[in-house]
């Protein structure tokens, strides 16, 4: 009989190591985060600046790309079918956050899954209104000219708004973090850093992990398809 997934925090005081997420996982979750720090930055800095913002939102589209691939053939708990689960599954977890005796979850948690799922989207229309956008004075998108003007400048006006959407996704990411640190005890930076989560009570079974060779592959196909795409345009 296979053990679940989750189980309840007070279940045993036994703590082990388990490992959870693989290094494709962690390594795109850093990148990301090293890319939109770079974008916002050369963004909000304009001028020559816009060059290396550009080049940032090419890699992010490569990296999302890859992940979106990633999540379909990957290992399970970096697969969507993982952690994103209905809207009733995910209101019983938000029911039960405060709680002593909610149940913790090997990978994302239901809210959790959701969470990455907006930030995923948002920053997929970030990258895609870019590769369409005209500021008219010094920057112009690979794929502005595939558009009309109007098109194109109300897919500026898009990619220019989306920005505090994604801003305000991270600050809420952060607070996730910060609140299941202090508040539930559950260290969620470490394991995206060592991939090993410790584990309270029974262990879960072990995760299956999909083989690095097959990330590097996919990964290398996502960044030749936006390399593709900007020449095309270009």
């Amino acid at each position: 009989m296979r053990k679940k997934d989750s189980t309840s925090a007070t279940d045993s005081a036994s703590v082990q190591p388990v490992k959870v997420w693989d290094l494709p996982v962690r390594l795109f979750h850093w990148l990301l985060v090293a890319l939109v720090v770079t974008s916002f930055v050369t963004g909000n800095m304009g001028g020559n600046a816009m060059q290396n913002h550009m080049r940032s939102g090419y890699a992010i589209l490569a990296l999302l790309l890859f992940r979106i691939i990633w999540g379909l053939v990957g290992s399970r708990t970096a697969r969507f079918s993982d952690f994103i689960h209905g809207p009733v599954s995910a209101w019983r977890y938000a029911k039960g956050l405060f709680s002593k005796n909610g149940k913790r979850h090997l990978g994302h948690n239901p809210l959790g899954g959701w969470s990455i799922l907006a930030m995923l989207l948002a920053l997929l229309l970030q990258a895609g209104t870019g590769m369409f956008a005209d500021d008219a004075i010094l920057t112009r998108g690979p794929l502005a000219l595939w558009v009309g003007s109007d098109t194109s400048s109300a897919l500026t006006i898009v990619h220019l708004l989306n920005k505090y959407l994604i801003v305000g996704l991270v600050a809420l990411h952060l607070l996730a973090v910060l609140f299941y640190l202090v508040v539930k005890r559950e260290n969620l930076i470490t394991p995206m850093i060592t991939g090993i989560k410790q584990w309270h009570g029974p262990l879960p079974r072990t995760v299956p992990m999909a083989p690095v060779w097959l990330a590097g592959i996919l990964a290398a196909l996502a960044a030749l398809a936006v390399y593709m795409l900007v020449q095309a345009g270009g």
